[in-house]
Order: structure tokens, then sequence, then C-alpha cells
């Protein structure tokens, strides 16, 4: 007396969202100005401007990169300019800020591209769980994008999703 054991689940029609499916490839790397700094606090223009000039900008090609400075010293304008034109023919992008809020910044701008119109109608789960650096900052804005034209959203796994939005 056996039974067939049905995957209700696979034969719903909820559609799984994951992020980590869109991650941008490429290494992520940070690039401290302060090690260009005298005692790290005080930018030097035209020792600042050798060092530029003098650096091997080819280590990174084809990365991301996010110029901060780890000392409280204050970095004029120019300074990120100046990097950031150094860096342009070799880097995938280029953001002033940590690794993290170079994460954010590819999420927003990849899930800017993203037809939505897929989604149309549709009760979609958002993927929790990954195994990549997916910022918050990336299920909230996925959120906002699915929410004009989703049926409703769930965050989690089909098996145990959080009922987020319902439209009425």
């Amino acid at each position: 007396m056996s039974q067939e054991i049905i995957n209700r689940v696979a034969n719903s029609k909820l559609v799984t969202f994951d992020l980590e499916e869109i991650y941008p490839k490429g290494e992520r790397v940070s690039f401290d100005i302060s090690k260009w700094l005298l005692e790290g606090i005080v930018l030097r223009e035209s020792e600042f401007r050798n060092k530029a000039t003098e650096h091997d900008w080819s280590q990174y090609q084809d990365k991301f990169v996010a110029l901060f400075c780890s000392t409280d010293a204050i970095i004029p304008g120019w300074a990120n300019l100046l990097l950031s034109l150094h860096l342009a023919p070799y880097a995938k992008k280029i953001t002033v800020g940590s690794l993290d809020e170079l994460e954010s910044i590819l999420f927003a701008e990849l899930l800017q591209t993203i037809d939505f119109s897929e989604y149309i109608d549709k009760s979609v789960i958002i993927k929790g769980c990954s195994h990549k650096p997916i910022p918050q900052n990336a299920y909230v804005l996925l959120a906002q994008n699915l929410q004009p034209v989703a049926k409703s959203i769930m965050y989690g796994e089909a098996c145990s999703s959080v009922p987020l939005f319902k439209r009425k």
C-alpha cells in the first residue's frame, strides 16, 4: 500500500528569485589611499600624483575596486577622481567606500537592468540563503522592484517561506 510521493513545491506555481544567480562575476578588491599619505593622514599633491603615475594599475584588470581611506585623513575630492581615472582602463567598476558599499552598488545597477514583467501576477519567493556575499540592500531593492508586479512576495525557501506581501 505504498503511495506515490508528490512534490507539491515542484508542482506549485511559485517562482524563485535567487540573487546568487545574477551575482556579478569578478574579484572584489579595496584600495587604501592612506598608504600614499604622509604618516597616513597628509596628502601631498605632487607625491600623490607621482605614486599614481608610477603605480602598476594593470593588477586591477577586470576587478571591482573600492577606493577608501583607513585613517581619519581628509581626502580632497580630486584624489579619488585621479585614482579612478588611472583605474578606468583596467577595472570593471570603481567606487568610493567599503567592499560592502561596492557590492550594494553592483546589485543596484544590476537590478535596474532586469525586466520584471515576467513576474507579473506571480507568487515570488526571494531566496534567502546564499553562499555569496549578497548585501541586504539587494534584497530590499529586489522586493521594491517586485512589489508593483508580483501577486505575492515571500522570503526564504518554498518549504519554509515568510510571507512579505500580497496584492489585494
